[in-house]
């Protein structure tokens, strides 16, 4: 599943680790969902789509959305 994670970190000036501490996960596992090597749970979707003022299907695309 692609995402918008990274576009909408940088808008808000977070970093990597920032946006984790804020979500209470690591930075590697921030990087991993940037990457595309990891769907994050339900829970960690509407959590990262929170912190950055944006909605889940705002944040996140399915493959016909590319």
């Amino acid at each position: 599943m692609q995402n918008r994670i990274k576009e909408f970190r940088e808008k808000k000036g977070l970093s990597q680790g920032k946006l984790a501490d804020l979500c209470n996960v690591s930075r590697q596992t921030i990087n991993a969902i940037e990457n595309n090597k990891y769907d994050p749970s339900l829970q960690l979707a509407f959590k990262l789509a929170k912190t950055l003022g944006v909605t889940v299907d705002n944040l996140f695309l399915n493959g016909e959305e590319n």
